[in-house]
């Protein structure tokens, strides 16, 4: 875990050092000296007498005892300078920036390993190797540049990609962000954003952490332990946002059913995401502008007023918004909106937008916001874009724009567009803490991730219809493989999900028996053939015995079928529920449209089970076709919270079964509050 030794050194060596700032160990020397780092620097080179102008060694043997070691040296001398001053010189601490490890394949891989396991015999921590290092408000001990400007109430950002962390950094200070400690984690041979997060949880009491916290991770190797204390920040009232890189379905294996095509890590660290309550983001720019909202006071509802002298950026806006699920709504009152147009420019607009013209002033500016803080009720946050064709100042509309920020209880989120043409009058208006939107479309989109991320899940299983014995003994009562359909029909009675009644015959007589037994009209469809669709293995609407015969016969001959399933005719709207067994994070859960939509439209959600009914209703409020479940244009819909019980009990069930790695519920059927399963694939390995 992170130390004092490496957050707050009083002193520090770097192993490496030079008098050559275009080299790692120079440069890092330099940030050091120039961030004024207070405590005791010292530069360690076997050549020269003084390095920098600071306190200089030759040899190893001659420093003092230290707290935190910096190296930037060749990798193979790492690991054998690490036990001297962990054992030696009492280093408690270590940051790595040098190449040639575990990226470059076993060799390297082992000299990681070998300085992994100094630090954890010696009780120090390791940050990297292959990393750009660290910056606190204590120091600045990175090689690269920029340098944000580092404060408490700044951002906390761990990165698993040092490049990537400049990156994010240039993209973040030309908003006016700030940060508090940005940790590049590299290689992560001892610390990666796991044990960053860990850290941050547990010593919330002790220290005064900033509420932003931003990560970007290339790969999560103990979901368990990410989740565990990413939500509980949440939980606490931290703010979280993440890119997860490297998630495409390239490499995926081909899978055998519906979930195991679409489910792949990507699924599962979404899921992960939504669990925790982390704002998932996909660029740099997403990520720096969600920071942005998260350093603005919270939006509580999903009504915003858009304050503009500009049209075009108003309507991009708008669109931007609304396409998320957040509303501009009509202002209604027409006496306040009389009041308000009275104190503006004939020709301006209070409608939503509320326009005031290229030629309105900072005074109108600031009624317009008084108006929708104290007058409009039905709004719950403020978007003020205001630019400048660079004709004249508007350092007075900054001012009072800066000034309603920080008075209002709604949140304003400023659009500046003009970085270049009042570029003096923005950096002003930075000056004063504030951060800078100046892209609506992008902020737009970033408010709607925000409001669309649900809250953290709970954490517990919930059992109510599930009979986990009889669960335990119908998987251990089967093979490895696809499940026949007694078993199928079990599993689900077992976690209480209702199924159509039918029936698998092997001959004619039996498939005219079931036939009378279920009663016309009624399906036919064949058991052994993966995608019965492809292979023309389902019949709907089987209304005779003739027609019973015919089909029977005709389905025999398919390839692989081994028999036929007679079942009730089910009517409603198809839906699907799915769920794939991914290493390392569980059970990944799949709901959306069902029947053979679900491959085309690949409408559907994740959630990591076990789920909760919120987590569920959220996962089913989050697919497009939302509006067909909850009943479009005079169309029934379906009991979104029966379908949300469904997704429940199927989650624990698999909870207690986790030899079930592929899952199909396609289709359920549902129609109002009558939901049942009509065709189930189930795939075990033991």
């Amino acid at each position: 875990m992170l130390n004092k030794q490496l957050l707050a050194p009083e002193s520090i060596v770097v192993i490496g050092a030079s008098n050559n700032i275009t080299k790692p160990g120079g440069k890092i020397l330099r940030n050091l000296i120039e961030h004024e780092y207070k405590g005791r620097l010292i530069a360690l080179n076997p050549n020269d007498e003084r390095v920098q102008d600071v306190e200089t060694y030759n040899h190893l043997s001659d420093l003092p005892e230290l707290d935190l070691a910096i190296l930037a040296i060749p990798a193979k001398s790492c690991p054998e300078t690490m036990e001297f001053l962990a054992t030696k010189k009492n280093v408690k601490a270590f940051i790595v920036i040098s190449g040639g490890f575990s990226e470059i394949g076993k060799e390297g891989e082992e000299l990681e390993n070998q300085m992994a396991a100094i630090v954890n015999r010696t009780g120090g921590c390791l940050i990297g190797p292959n990393c750009i290092g660290m910056l606190t408000p204590n120091y600045a001990g990175v090689f690269t540049t920029p340098i944000p400007k580092l404060e408490s109430c700044g951002v906390d950002f761990v990165s698993g990609s040092g490049a990537t962390a400049v990156f994010i950094m240039e993209s973040a200070i030309p908003k006016g962000l700030h940060f508090s400690r940005v940790i590049s984690v590299g290689n992560s041979a001892q610390i990666g954003v796991e044990e960053v997060l860990e850290y941050w949880n547990l010593n919330v009491a002790e220290e005064d952490f900033s509420k932003v916290k931003l990560l970007y991770v290339e790969s999560i190797n103990n979901p368990d332990k990410f989740l565990y204390h990413a939500r509980s920040l949440v939980k606490k009232g931290f703010r979280l946002a993440a890119i997860k890189a490297g998630s495409s379905l390239a490499g995926s294996r081909a899978a055998s059913s519906h979930t195991g095509a679409m489910a792949n890590s990507d699924s599962a660290v979404e899921a992960l995401f939504r669990k925790a309550g982390i704002v998932r983001c996909y660029g740099r720019e997403e990520l720096t502008t969600v920071a942005g909202i998260f350093m603005s006071k919270r939006l509580e509802g999903k009504n915003m007023a858009i304050i503009t002298h500009a049209g075009g950026p108003a309507v991009m806006l708008t669109d931007a918004l609304e396409a998320g699920g957040l509303n501009i709504p009509h202002l209604a009152d027409s006496q306040l909106k009389e009041k308000l147009r009275k104190k503006l420019f004939t020709g301006s607009s209070v409608e939503n937008p509320i326009d005031f013209l290229a030629t309105g002033n900072a005074e109108q500016l600031g009624d317009i916001i008084d108006a929708c803080e104290n007058d409009f009720d039905e709004i719950d946050g403020m978007a003020v874009i205001f630019g400048s064709p660079g004709l004249t100042s508007v350092k007075d509309v900054y001012t009072v724009l800066d000034h309603k920020m920080r008075t209002c209880k709604k949140p304003i989120y400023p659009i500046l567009p003009s970085v270049m043409n009042v570029k003096k009058d923005l950096a002003y208006f930075l000056s004063h803490g504030n951060v800078n939107f100046p892209d609506e479309v992008l902020l737009g989109r970033a408010l709607t991730r925000v409001y669309r991320t649900p809250e953290p899940s709970d954490t517990g299983i919930m059992l109510e219809g599930v009979d986990v014995s009889q669960i335990r003994r119908i998987i251990e009562s089967c093979e490895t493989g696809q499940l026949p359909p007694d078993k199928i029909h079990a599993l689900l009675n077992a976690a209480s999900i209702p199924y159509v009644k039918e029936k698998v015959v092997v001959t004619e007589a039996e498939a005219i028996e079931a036939a009378h037994e279920i009663g016309f009209p009624l399906v036919m469809k064949v058991v052994g053939p993966i995608h019965k669709t492809d292979v023309g293995g389902v019949s709907l609407n089987i209304r005779s015995d003739e027609s019973v015969r015919l089909e029977f016969n005709r389905m025999m001959k398919i390839p692989e079928t081994t028999a036929v399933i007679i079942a009730v005719q089910a009517e409603g709207m198809e839906l699907f529920v799915g769920a794939k067994y991914e290493p390392k994070f569980g059970h990944i859960i799949l709901c959306g449209i069902g029947g053979i939509f679900v491959e085309v439209l690949k409408d559907v959600t994740s959630g990591l089970a076990p789920i909760n009914h919120d987590e569920a209703l959220s996962m089913i409020r989050n697919l497009k076709a939302y509006p067909l479940i909850k009943g479009f244009r005079g169309k029934p819909g379906v009991n979104r919270h029966k379908f949300a019980d469904i997704i429940v009990r199927l989650s624990s069930m698999l909870r207690f079964a986790t030899e079930i790695k592929e899952m199909d519920i396609n289709p359920l059927m549902g129609r109002g509050d009558q939901i049942v399963a009509v065709d189930a694939r189930i795939t075990i390995e033991k």
